[in-house]
């Protein structure tokens, strides 16, 4: 076992044990190994029973991809209070099994934003120049000029398809060449859009107008195939595709055939559905592809940040108990979680559903409370938080913990108010979110303290449990409309669980909350949509 300490500090003497599991820069290391409250010890390439006997004294320990950590691997583990993972994703931590037994698990996610964005940036200046298929021509023993030409990328248009960390570093990188760009992200204010010099439109208008088509959005229920077969359709003829974010986001299979059927001129691809890429897969064969292993934080550089990023989160977590880096880790737990979990629960949903009523760039939200609850505020807030940013940055990407992190990284104001009372409610959470311009209101109650109901969206009193899937509609109060929902819904197989109208008025416009079964198709919800006096639809999945 080798132990690395600061210079003239005894390993005996370090108040937290350090497991480093992988390999990581060493340099990167040093907010921990400069401080002698910590002692590293280096145990690579362990599995099984010798890993689970190395974390049995550990308080924290640190992985890359090659270590997975499974509910195994903890089953000895008594002091462990942080997992630390070096890098963005952590499939190979049973997040699940570390949560169950109060384990943070902390990420990195900043330290590949340069690389990732260069090399997204090299994948389409190979695509564009050819380079590639030149490299192999000219080793072959050929000079063959004449059928390598490319284009430039000065006066095209870059279309990105998500704008946040990653997307905004490229775009800054294209403008350098003279670019263009044009983006969707339905959760990128305009202000920081217009830092990046992005002008943000509709989805099918970005792809529509896009000479370069490159995707930077997490991997979501929201995102899964958001390139398809439609949107290669929509595509300029001789369009490039770039994807170094995650695989699942394009469809693959429409993808390949738009090479094939010469649709798309070229596509660049880090990241696959599945991984390793088989063999067999279509793309290996497809023409002008540029095709690498996800490779996007495989640099000198992007590694040495990823340590040290994770690296201070350890410490951070293991000083100050700052879970700011968390991807599971609760603020409370024990009695005091068992007490809130149906509280925080309904605050998650009422997240949702203000999210999804919200529909755009959040600005500011405000969380009210009024019940007994003792320390119930701060939690309500990031519960909340959670649900209404899970498809902004992907459901493994927020919690309970960096919720707050993340909307304030948004610039998103988020405020708490403790209410005295709320009618006749002993336990009430009201959400408001400010979104350009307009507001959005909902609240919820529990009833009896265990029945959740959603008691208020806008100025509508409603009275609906809070799961499943939700279709508000908000309509003009004329005969007929309920029945038109009922009968377009049951054309389409969709069962109605419980149907809530509310009006302000007689012949103003009513709002209709409607619980189903399963999902409504795109199709149906259209056909909604088209009924005259319905004026808007909504649908909401609570889970």
């Amino acid at each position: 076992m080798q132990a690395m300490t600061p210079a003239g500090t005894a390993g005996n003497g370090a108040r937290f044990r350090v497991v480093l599991a992988d390999s990581l820069s060493a340099s990167g290391l040093m907010p921990l190994a400069e401080d002698g409250r910590f002692e590293i010890v280096t145990r690579t390439g362990l599995e099984g029973d010798a890993l689970a006997e190395a974390l049995a004294d550990a308080d924290a320990v640190i992985v890359r991809s090659a270590t997975r950590i499974t509910r195994d691997s903890l089953r000895l583990a008594k002091r462990l209070r942080v997992i630390g993972r070096a890098g963005v994703g952590v499939d190979n931590i049973d997040v699940e099994a570390a949560t169950e037994r109060g384990i943070a698990v902390l990420n990195a996610p900043a330290g590949n934003t340069i690389s990732a964005a260069e090399l997204t940036m090299a994948l389409l200046l190979a695509l564009v120049r050819r380079i590639p298929a030149a490299d192999r021509s000219m080793k072959a023993g050929a000079w063959d000029r004449k059928s390598f030409a490319g284009i430039e990328l000065h006066g095209k248009t870059l279309g990105l398809v998500g704008a946040g960390r990653i997307g905004t570093a490229v775009a800054d990188r294209a403008r350098g060449f003279g670019m263009r760009v044009v983006a969707f992200d339905p959760y990128l204010d305009r202000v920081r859009a217009a830092a990046h010099e992005i002008e943000l439109c509709p989805l099918d208008d970005v792809i529509a107008q896009a000479d370069v088509v490159s995707v930077h959005v997490p991997l979501t229920d929201a995102t899964y195939g958001i390139i398809g077969e439609d949107q290669f359709r929509r595509m300029k003829p001789g369009v490039f595709v770039l994807n170094a974010a995650r695989g699942g986001v394009i469809d693959e299979a429409a993808l390949a055939r738009a090479l094939v059927e010469g649709r798309v001129a070229g596509v660049g691809l880090d990241v696959f559905e599945t991984e390793p890429l088989p063999a067999d897969h279509p793309l290996r064969g497809a023409p002008n592809t540029v095709l690498t292993p996800h490779v996007g934080a495989s640099t000198a550089e992007a590694q040495e940040n990823v340590a040290l990023e994770i690296a201070g989160a350890v410490r951070a977590a293991l000083l100050e108990s700052d879970y700011s880096r968390a991807v599971n880790a609760p603020a409370i737990g024990g009695e005091a979680m068992r007490r809130l979990r149906p509280l925080l629960d309904l605050a998650e949903r009422l997240g949702r559903l203000s999210g999804a009523l919200a529909d755009g760039p959040l600005q500011r939200v405000e969380v009210r409370y009024a019940g007994a609850g003792d320390g119930a505020l701060s939690p309500l807030v990031s519960t909340a938080l959670c649900g209404m940013l899970r498809d902004v940055v992907g459901h493994s990407g927020v919690n309970f913990v960096n919720a707050l992190h993340i909307a304030q990284v948004r610039g998103v104001a988020v405020t708490a108010t403790r209410l005295e009372e709320a009618g006749d409610y002993a336990e009430y959470v009201e959400i408001e979110a400010a979104v350009d311009g307009r507001t959005v209101r909902v609240a919820g109650a529990l009833l009896e303290g265990a029945h959740p109901r959603v008691v208020r969206i806008g100025s509508f009193h409603v009275d609906i449990r809070p799961r499943g899937t939700l279709v508000v509609v908000q309509n003009r109060d004329v005969p007929g409309v309920i029945g038109q929902v009922g009968s377009l819904l049951g054309a389409a197989t969709v069962n109605i669980a419980e149907y809530h109208q509310s009006r302000l008025q007689a012949g103003g416009i009513a709002l209709g909350v409607i619980s189903v079964d399963g999902v409504v198709s795109e199709a149906t919800l259209a056909r909604l949509r088209a009924v005259p006096e319905i004026e808007s639809v909504r649908q909401v999945q609570l889970g």
